[in-house]
């Protein structure tokens, strides 16, 4: 009778002892299922955040090229108006004393003032009546102050799409008193000529898309700032620092340019030959 129930008692401690082990291998299985699914869901999250990643820099490329792109035509508009042909009415607009080069050729008073337009290829706004003259000391000159873009006007968009807006910046570049001596000279001229100076301007194009932000920091609109660091008021921002406050996605490119004017002589007798030059006959009619 004794052996008997020792039989039985060692069985139901196998039972126990089986029923024990197999719980714990039912844990262990729900513990590398639950970590699983934790390295599935992290792998989803950075999977997730690459993506937004990859959106913004490839809209901040496609942002950066179209403001690049704008600040560029304007600057190749101004450099083929200016190097035109002289007969032409775009170079006559901006050599004349109301044009945008032409305001500091003619005058040297203006040689600080700053010439602003807003850039569209669809009008012409290259002439001091279109554009804001600033002074250095201040203020504006002779009251020129309509000038500027305007982010709610839709003419002043260089597209009908109104999604970017590029204004140009012209200055005469401040002296360097390191340069050369008479550098500012074309060569083969006298000093007196004044049509044979060289002139060097400092062109800014700014472009920004005001759709994305208002270019606006508190009652200040940023395109009505000036683009040189140097005359920036006390209290104010540049073009550029007040865009970067107001968050709105803009580029500035600049670059300077030299100005000159060039002669070309017309050989009246040519040697060994009896004939004139059509050019050196005067015409008998007044």
């Amino acid at each position: 009778m004794s052996n008997h129930y020792r039989l039985s008692h060692s069985l139901d401690q196998g039972k126990k002892s089986g029923q024990i082990y197999s719980n714990g291998e039912r844990g262990a299985t729900l513990i590398v299922v639950l970590l699983f699914l934790v390295l599935i869901m992290l792998a989803g999250a950075i999977a997730v955040r690459q993506s937004n990643t990859d959106l913004k820099i490839a809209t901040s490329d496609q942002i950066n090229t179209v403001l690049l792109q704008s600040s560029d035509s304007a600057n190749q508009k101004l450099e083929m108006m200016v190097n035109g042909s002289p007969s032409s009415e775009e170079y006559r607009d901006v050599t004349s004393a109301a044009g945008v080069f032409g305001h500091f050729l003619l005058n040297p008073d203006n040689a600080t003032n700053e010439f602003i337009y807003c850039f569209n290829p669809r009008t012409k706004k290259y002439l001091a009546a279109n554009a804001s003259v600033k002074k250095s000391t201040g203020g504006y000159w002779s009251s020129l102050s309509g000038g500027f873009c305007d982010y709610a006007n839709a003419n002043d968009y260089t597209s009908a799409r109104q999604t970017v807006m590029t204004q140009m910046s012209v200055t005469v570049t401040p002296t360097n008193p390191n340069a050369p001596v008479f550098e500012h000279m074309v060569i083969g001229k006298e000093v007196q000529d004044r049509t044979s100076k060289r002139y060097q301007f400092d062109v800014r194009a700014s472009s920004a898309l005001p759709a994305y932000k208002e270019p606006k920091v508190g009652s200040d609109k940023c395109f009505e700032q000036t683009s040189i660091n140097a005359n920036v008021a006390t209290g104010k921002k540049s073009l550029s620092d007040c865009m970067l406050a107001a968050s709105t996605p803009s580029k500035m490119l600049y670059e300077q340019v030299d100005v000159e004017n060039t002669s070309s002589s017309t050989l009246c007798i040519p040697y060994g030959k009896g004939t004139l030059s059509s050019k050196c006959i005067l015409s008998a009619t007044p």
